[in-house]
């Protein structure tokens, strides 16, 4: 069997040099879609059977056959010629080989065109469901450590220089709702791509009398292209996914930051499993965060697989070209990535160790409860400017004495202010001040724990 005969040869022999068969293939990328396309193409012999096109005998021999080549698929027996030219091919000629004539029926009032576009949603219609699917168990396992360190306090920054006091429950949290976007992005996304072009076929539709709408019906998809020229020529949705896709990688990197600064030794703030590490070849003391920089290495690559997107169909004229062929690496490669790299993830976080500690001690060191001590100025009646101007004297005072705000003896407090009584120290506790965090979207734990249950809730949704 194979690929050496062209079943699109006629207008020419079909005689092309083998560099030009190796050049034009795409079976090595497409070959995955084979489900896809022997249900598609199932669904398409049951419309053409409906409308009258082909005989009872004709299609059930082509869903039959259809079906076997699934199974011998799936079960090894038959193997996918790489020769041939894309998998649309491969699987038709097959088919053509084990039921004769009746497979030649099967392409009548479609294209390749329309074809490889209804595959490819069909395909990435999957991929979104499934990377849903992945970044929701990612969620729940970031729901899950922020609960458990919701009162856990560490610095929280601005600039990368110690700020405010969160938690690093908070702190966790702030990704889950980035993922939450990601996730309904992805869910957008879905409702474009669930849209079905067969029926366009090469371009200008078909002199057939066919049924899009029952075709689509048969495959589970909630709507159809209303414009043939379009529907064969439009990849948005597969830009939109390597866009969103990209943001999700984004996130990722973010995070990854993080993870890599936390686990060094000059923070100590969490402690990577063995899993999610590895050592030096020269250096026994390492543990080296690799799984984390691959992440944030690894979204350059996923930013290509955009841009690669954008600039393929930037130029090009209506309606269907080969240069649309260059779709499929590009998002097979993004989605690949972007699962592999949220399973990573998941695992990490499920089984990091928190180093409290090390957050609190970096929290009480850094005069993050500087805009406590303001706030407690203002309490007493000072303008807040007058009051921003005596926190930060008395904190130059700390640092020139080599004091915190927790120890600086009330005597110097007052050398600044005579405003303040003992109870400042109540008010630059560093527990206090992040338990009178309380406004919406706070680090307060109660706070904390409302924003687990809203994005717990949305995911159950």
């Amino acid at each position: 069997m194979a690929g050496s005969e062209k079943m699109w040869a006629g207008r020419t022999g079909g005689n092309t040099e083998k560099i030009s068969d190796e050049f034009n293939s795409s079976i090595g990328f497409d070959s995955r879609m084979y489900r896809e396309d022997i249900r598609g193409s199932i669904a398409h012999a049951r419309m053409l059977l409906k409308q009258g096109i082909i005989s009872e005998f004709d299609c059930e021999a082509i869903v039959k056959g259809l079906e076997g080549i699934l199974a011998d698929l799936e079960s090894g027996e038959l193997k996918i010629d790489m020769s041939c030219e894309d998998i649309h091919m491969f699987v038709e000629q097959v088919l053509t080989e084990r039921i004769g004539n009746s497979g030649k029926k099967l392409h009548t009032a479609r294209s390749r065109n329309d074809q490889v576009a209804l595959d490819l949603r069909l395909y990435l219609m999957g991929q979104i469901k499934e990377t849903v699917s992945l970044t929701n168990d990612l969620v729940r396992a970031i729901c899950d450590l922020a609960e458990k360190n919701a009162d856990t306090i560490m610095p929280g920054y601005t600039h990368l220089q110690r700020a405010q006091p969160v938690s690093f429950g908070h702190h966790l949290m702030a990704y889950a709702s980035m993922l939450l976007r990601d996730i309904k992005r992805l869910w957008d996304c879905y409702l474009r791509t669930n849209v079905s072009p067969i029926g366009a076929c090469a371009l200008a539709g078909t002199t057939y009398n066919t049924d899009r709408g029952y075709e689509a019906s048969l495959l589970g998809i909630g709507d159809i292209t209303s414009n043939s020229m379009d529907s064969v020529s439009d990849r948005d949705f597969v830009i939109e996914l390597a866009a969103d896709l990209s943001i999700i990688m984004m996130h990722l990197s973010r995070l990854s930051e993080e993870f890599v600064l936390w686990s060094s030794w000059e923070f100590k703030f969490i402690e990577l499993s063995d899993g999610y590490t590895t050592g030096s070849s020269i250096m026994p003391q390492k543990k080296n965060p690799d799984m984390a920089e691959l992440v944030r290495g690894k979204t350059g690559r996923v930013y290509g697989d955009l841009m690669t997107l954008l600039t393929v169909m930037k130029g090009l004229p209506l309606a269907y070209n080969k240069d649309m062929q260059e779709d499929k690496e590009a998002i097979f490669d993004a989605v690949d990535t972007v699962k592999n790299y949220i399973r990573i993830y998941t695992g990490m976080i499920s089984t990091m160790k928190v180093n409290e500690e090390a957050m609190k001690k970096a929290a009480q060191n850094g005069f993050i409860n500087a805009t406590d001590l303001a706030d407690y100025l203002v309490g007493k009646g000072m303008p807040f400017r007058s009051a921003y101007k005596a926190s930060g004297l008395i904190v130059a005072l700390c640092i020139d004495k080599n004091y915190t705000l927790e120890t600086l003896p009330l005597e110097l407090y007052r050398s600044v202010s005579e405003d303040i009584d003992e109870d400042v120290y109540d008010a630059v506790n560093i527990d206090n001040c992040l338990a009178r965090r309380k406004s919406y979207g706070g680090p307060e734990k109660k706070s904390v724990f409302r924003q687990i249950k809203e994005v717990r809730g949305e995911l159950d949704d």
